[in-house]
């Protein structure tokens, strides 16, 4: 049996969701004094998510057609690294505008890519997915609480060379992931809409749409929303670590989670804790106690949500469709579901306030959760700790 390249496949995740934790939170307030009005820093925000509408099924396509999905990785790494630093040659809305759209174009398909390569490595033994993907979560940690203490003391375009730095870092470690094997699948024979018509499969991108919908303010707006309401940056970075430690802690125990509930259940409760997290995130910004409710539940909004919805696209998509089905999901969820939470919460925010755009927010939550319950096969494959 082949070795599996554990800390080969775990530090791409550390460098790239360090990336993240580094521009996701930090990124609308580097916007925010540029002088951009809400409505603009949510449109320069949501072109990663229009990114991922397209970019993810086109280079998923190629993966697949080519059969060389860690070349590809390669490089989008590059050509990410190459867009980024437009940055440095002007900060006018529409250079902006184009620096972050060349850039998520490539940078989109860099995670289904590398999450299809990680399965492939896996084969059977999905219950070491967790394991491997927490060390994401341990970038995105340090990342976020060590910014944030940096831009207490430091000006916000520090912000610009830390994620020059992280990008690097993704570069140098894609060249470190070995290539997996493409096992043949009785399912290649299956033409991709074929798949996709399925009523699970569709069951699943409707409930994937809409938690990514309900996350368009979040990730847009919430650190905005705290340091406007008296957080210190250095807290802000605390908080989002919070809910990335909890996230670390699901993936470890996600394994008997799904031997004892299925998938099915996983997910309806993550799409219900949803609802509930981004309430409490709208009402209780003045209450220490419910925004660390609210971050810790990003167990469950992420943490078991993405989880389980990685696990049902490679239990869906095989063979040599499993770099289209990790694109499909990408696309449908954080593309098209996320661009338009995004933009939604930018009108919004400036028409009924952040309260009532959070609340609208964990109305999409809810209703991916009854489109779900509804929708979704109650017996599927059997659950066990080998789905995850």
């Amino acid at each position: 049996m082949k070795q599996l390249p554990y800390w080969r496949l775990s530090l791409f995740y550390f460098a790239y969701f360090g990336f993240v934790g580094a521009f996701t939170p930090f990124w609308g307030l580097y916007l925010k004094s540029l002088l951009f009005n809400p409505f603009q820093i949510a449109v320069l925000m949501s072109l990663f998510q229009v990114a991922r509408i397209f970019a993810p099924g086109l280079w998923g396509w190629v993966a697949d057609h080519t059969g060389r999905r860690v070349h590809l990785i390669q490089w989008l790494a590059g050509l990410s690294l190459l867009s980024y630093a437009g940055v440095f040659f002007g900060n006018s809305y529409f250079w902006l505008f184009a620096v972050m759209l060349v850039l998520s174009f490539f940078w989109s398909a860099s995670l289904p890519l590398i999450e299809a390569v990680t399965l492939g490595h896996l084969g059977d033994s999905f219950d070491r997915y967790g394991h491997i993907r927490m060390w994401g979560s341990i970038g995105f940690i340090l990342a976020v609480i060590g910014l944030g203490y940096v831009l207490d003391f430091s000006p916000i375009h520090t912000l610009l060379w830390v994620v020059l730095a992280l990008l690097i870092m993704v570069y140098a470690f894609s060249y470190r992931i070995p290539e997996p094997q493409i096992h043949y699948h009785a399912q290649d024979e299956l033409h991709l809409f074929s798949i996709m018509r399925q009523p699970k499969v569709l069951a699943l991108l409707a409930a994937c749409f809409m938690m990514a919908a309900a996350h368009g303010a979040y990730y847009t707006f919430y650190s905005i929303y705290l340091v406007d309401h008296g957080y210190t940056k250095s807290q802000v970075g605390w908080l989002w670590a919070l809910g990335v430690i909890c996230e670390i802690l699901i993936f470890l125990v996600m394994p008997k989670l799904t031997g004892r509930f299925g998938l099915r259940n996983i997910m309806i409760c993550s799409l219900f804790l949803g609802f509930v997290r981004f309430n409490l995130i709208g009402w209780g910004v003045s209450f220490w106690t419910l925004i660390l409710i609210a971050q810790c539940l990003h167990a469950a909004t992420f943490g078991t949500y993405h989880a389980t919805a990685v696990a049902l696209t490679h239990q869906y998509f095989k063979g040599k469709h499993q770099s289209k089905g990790q694109g499909l999901y990408t696309s449908v969820s954080y593309g098209m579901g996320g661009t338009f939470g995004t933009v939604i919460s930018g009108y919004a925010w400036e028409s009924v306030g952040s309260g009532w755009t959070f609340t609208l927010s964990a109305s999409f939550a809810l209703i991916g959760c009854l489109l779900y319950a509804w929708l979704a096969p109650k017996i599927d494959k059997p659950a066990g700790s080998q789905i995850v």
